[in-house]
């Protein structure tokens, strides 16, 4: 499973900075979800969802097998 925090984040204008700031997070980390490198946890995935105003299942995507 891969996310869609990078593509929500663009839609929405909001830079990962502020992403970062407000989970209370260092940069790195929010880079490493927004470029799918690492995963957040679902307690985070929540927490995310809630700070950008979305359903947490808006910043999922499923990858679908061919």
């Amino acid at each position: 499973m891969m996310n869609r925090i990078k593509e929500v984040l663009e839609a929405k204008g909001i830079k990962q900075i502020w992403l970062s700031e407000q989970l209370n997070k260092s940069y790195n980390i929010v880079n490493g979800y927004v470029q799918n490198r690492s995963q957040p946890s679902l307690e985070v995935l929540f927490e995310i969802a809630k700070i950008l105003n979305v359903e947490p299942k808006d910043l999922l995507q499923t990858i679908n097998e061919k």
